[in-house]
C-alpha cells in the first residue's frame, strides 16, 4: 500500500486580492500634513517681515537717486520721480569729508574689535574652565552689567577720559568700548561647549593655561570668533552717541557724527542725507553677506559639530 504526498499551492493572503509578494502600500507620517501647513505659514510671515523690512531701506535708496528739490516736495513726487541722478553721491564723495570719516570708523572699528577678541575670550576663558573664589559672584557681575544702558554712563565717561587728556584722540572712541558684557557672555557659553577632553590631552603634553588658551580654545572658536569680530564692529560703526561727545575735531569724525552734520552743512536735502546714510551702510551690508553663516554659527553655539 503505497502513500502518495499531495503538493498544495501556497495561500495567498486572506480577505484581500493582493498576492503576498505585492508591496504593502507605505503608512502615512504622522503630523506630515500639519507640518507642511507650518512651513507653509512661516514660510508667507517671513516674506512679509522681509518686505516691511525692506520697504524703508527701498525708500532710502529711491530718495538718494531723487533730485534735491524733488525729495523736498514730499514722499508722493519721490514716488512718483523716474529720473533718477547721482547728484548727491557726488556732492558728498566731492564736497564732504566721508573719506575722513570712513577712515575714522575704519580704525576705531577694527582696533576695538580687536582689543575685545583678546580681552573677552580671556575673560570668557577664566570664569569657563578655572576655578578660584568668586568666579560666580563676577559673573553674576558681568551679567548685571547687561542691564545698564551704555547711555547713562556718558558723563562720567566723558569725565574720565578728560583727566586723562584723551578727548579728541581715536583712544577716547576705541576704550569705553573694549569691556564689552555681551562679547565675555557669547564667549563663555561657547567655551563650556568644547569638550575638557580637549585640554587635559594639551596638559599631558606640557601645555600650560597660556598655550592651551592659545593654541586649543581658540583655533577651535573661529566660529564665535567671527560673530563676536563683525558684531563690535558693527556697533562701533554705528555708534553715534560716545563720538559725538568725547570728539569735536572734524577730520576725526566717524560716519555717524559726520552725517549729523549733513543736514546742517546742505540744509534740509534730503536726498544728500540719504545718500550719505547709504554710504555710511554699504560697507556693513557687503560685511554681513561674506560672513552672515559665521555669525550665525558662533550666535548660537553651532560651531562644535560631531
Amino acid at each position: 500500500m503505497s502513500t502518495t504526498t499531495s503538493s498544495r499551492p501556497p495561500r495567498s493572503r486572506r480577505g484581500s486580492g493582493v498576492s503576498a509578494a505585492a508591496p504593502s502600500a507605505r503608512r502615512p507620517v504622522p503630523g506630515g500634513g500639519s507640518g507642511r501647513a507650518f512651513t507653509v505659514v512661516t514660510t508667507v510671515i517671513l516674506v512679509i517681515l522681509a518686505i516691511i523690512w525692506l520697504i524703508p531701506s527701498v525708500f532710502a535708496l529711491k530718495t538718494s537717486v531723487t533730485a534735491n528739490g524733488v525729495s523736498a516736495l514730499g514722499a508722493q513726487e519721490i514716488l512718483s520721480d523716474w529720473s533718477p541722478t547721482l547728484e548727491s553721491y557726488a556732492t558728498l564723495l566731492r564736497q564732504g569729508d566721508i573719506w575722513n570719516w570712513y577712515l575714522s570708523s575704519a580704525v576705531t572699528s577694527v582696533i576695538t574689535a580687536v582689543l575685545t577678541l583678546l580681552f573677552a575670550s580671556m575673560a570668557a576663558f577664566a570664569l569657563s574652565r578655572l576655578r578660584f573664589r568668586g568666579r560666580s559672584l563676577i559673573y553674576l557681575l558681568i551679567i548685571i552689567g547687561l542691564m545698564i544702558p551704555s547711555q547713562v554712563l556718558i558723563v562720567p565717561l566723558f569725565q574720565e577720559l578728560r583727566i586723562l587728556q584723551l578727548l579728541n584722540t581715536y583712544w577716547a572712541v576705541i576704550l569705553p568700548q573694549v569691556p564689552s558684557v555681551i562679547a565675555v557672555f557669547i564667549f563663555k557659553q561657547f567655551f563650556d561647549g568644547i569638550p575638557k577632553e580637549l585640554e587635559e590631552a594639551a596638559r599631558v603634553d606640557g601645555a600650560g593655561l597660556w598655550r592651551t588658551y592659545w593654541s586649543v580654545i581658540m583655533p577651535l572658536s573661529r566660529p564665535v570668533i567671527a560673530a563676536v569680530a563683525i558684531l563690535t564692529f558693527v556697533w562701533t560703526w554705528n555708534n553715534l552717541l560716545l563720538p559725538l561727545f568725547v570728539m569735536s575735531n572734524p577730520d576725526l569724525m566717524t560716519i555717524p557724527v559726520g552725517l549729523s552734520t549733513v543736514q546742517g552743512s546742505f540744509g534740509l536735502r534730503y536726498s544728500d542725507i540719504q545718500a550719505g546714510a547709504v554710504l555710511a551702510a554699504l560697507p556693513l551690508v557687503v560685511l554681513y553677506l561674506f560672513f552672515q553663516r559665521q555669525i550665525v554659527e558662533g550666535v548660537t553655539g553651532s560651531g562644535l559639530k560631531g
